[in-house]
């Protein structure tokens, strides 16, 4: 009997398990989590959940009793400490060893720190005890304005706290959207009461507050810090498998061990409709990735060639994004954006790169991922009013 293994009971691990499943395999599945909550989908966590929007209940991938009934060994609490690729076994937090014939690394990525009194955004209990706190009111400041940052804002907000989002790049967003659109989410937080230090870091954090590189120092009742995650690559390193940003596959997600495979925010993925590897680390990787990674397991021809995908609501801004703005020399708009219901595009050499729709539904989604697949030339006119 084979026994297929997968380290990292999140999203994609659970999907991966769930695929193996309907895709016919019948043999044993070891699905390993470090939590003790069986496998959950984290946006919520930064969204709803943490507004009190949504239940507990339905931010789990599977209900509590599908894991025995697909017969697959869920074992929750536990660390993957040492892969050894030689013998196929996974040393675990526990000391005992687990065989494999196919292993999935799907650990995720943890949040990057600074030293000092702060809170984290990464887990259920995590999103509870900030509800809980942004409950009782006071003064925020969270420190990052990337996805993560700009949500917890939002939610600290719509709880009637003060909030300070504070930034060393010029806009929210610059790194991942690029100025234009980063000054569209700055003016929505703004409008919302949201305080923005943009152009400075956080040099400090203390018990009261942050001191800023400037050497200003702003007064806190809780510090929120949202500057990013890493892959959690530990275990490949140590075992030797090739790693980069993440741990890196080919368009298969396999590893440079042929029985490894990676998927999810800890997998450095070659795309071929990019022609290079992509990390990803959103909600929709995981979703979409586990499946693959449980097929090309199986032996199935896989190729991996998604277009990134995210969504976010913050205030009155719901949007959804597609694509990569890296290297784009142009920005186009179709719709208006002073009342926040348009789609814009990123161009690199009349390319589209990406897409994103704001306050606009439909199929937007599907027209800006198939625009992005066609490679082709547009002019900015034709996007611009919608005529192609």
């Amino acid at each position: 009997m084979a026994t297929f293994v997968i380290v990292g009971a999140g999203l994609a691990g659970a999907k991966a398990a769930q695929t193996l499943r309907d895709e016919g395999f019948d043999d044993e599945i070891v699905l390993i989590g470090a939590e003790n909550e069986r496998p959950y989908e984290r946006p919520p966590l930064s969204k709803g959940y943490l507004q009190g929007k949504s239940e507990r209940e339905k931010i789990f991938v599977h209900t509590a009793d599908w894991y025995a009934e697909h017969h697959i060994d869920l074992r929750l609490g536990l660390r993957a400490t040492r892969l050894d690729l030689d013998s196929h076994t996974v040393r675990l937090s526990d000391g005992s060893r687990q065989p494999y014939q196919k292993l999935l690394i799907a650990t995720g990525s943890s949040p990057r720190r600074l030293p000092g009194p702060a809170r984290y955004l990464r887990t259920v209990q995590d999103s509870e005890a900030l509800k809980e706190r942004f409950a009782q009111g006071g003064r925020v400041i969270v420190v990052g304005a990337g996805w993560i940052g700009l949500e917890t804002a939002a939610a600290a907000r719509a709880a009637g706290c003060t909030v300070t989002v504070v930034e060393p790049e010029p806009t929210p967003l610059h790194r991942v959207l690029g100025r234009e659109l980063g000054e569209i989410f700055a003016g929505v937080h703004r409008r919302n009461g949201v305080e923005l230090r943009l152009g400075t870091a956080v040099a400090e954090i203390t018990q009261t507050g942050v001191r800023l590189s400037s050497g200003e120092r702003l007064e806190a009742d809780l510090v929120v810090v949202g500057i990013g995650a890493a892959p959690d690559t530990g275990l490949a390193v140590d075992a030797g498998l090739d790693v980069s940003d993440g741990i890196l596959t080919d368009a298969a997600l396999r590893t440079s061990d042929p029985d490894v495979y990676a998927a999810g925010d800890v997998a450095e993925s070659f795309n071929p409709l990019y022609g290079r590897r992509l990390r990803v680390e959103h909600w929709a990787n995981a979703l979409n990735g586990g499946p693959a990674a449980a097929r090309s397991m199986l032996g199935q021809e896989v190729v991996y060639d998604r277009v990134p995908y995210f969504f976010t609501d913050q205030f009155e801004l719901g949007m959804e994004f597609s694509g990569d703005v890296e290297g784009y020399d142009e920005v186009v708009f179709r719709g208006s954006v002073d009342d926040l219901e348009f789609v814009a595009y990123w161009l690199r050499d009349g390319i589209v790169v990406a897409g994103m729709n704001v306050n606009v539904w439909g199929d937007v989604v599907g027209e800006i991922q198939e625009l992005i697949r066609s490679g082709v030339k547009v002019e900015s006119r034709e996007l611009s009013s919608g005529h192609r």
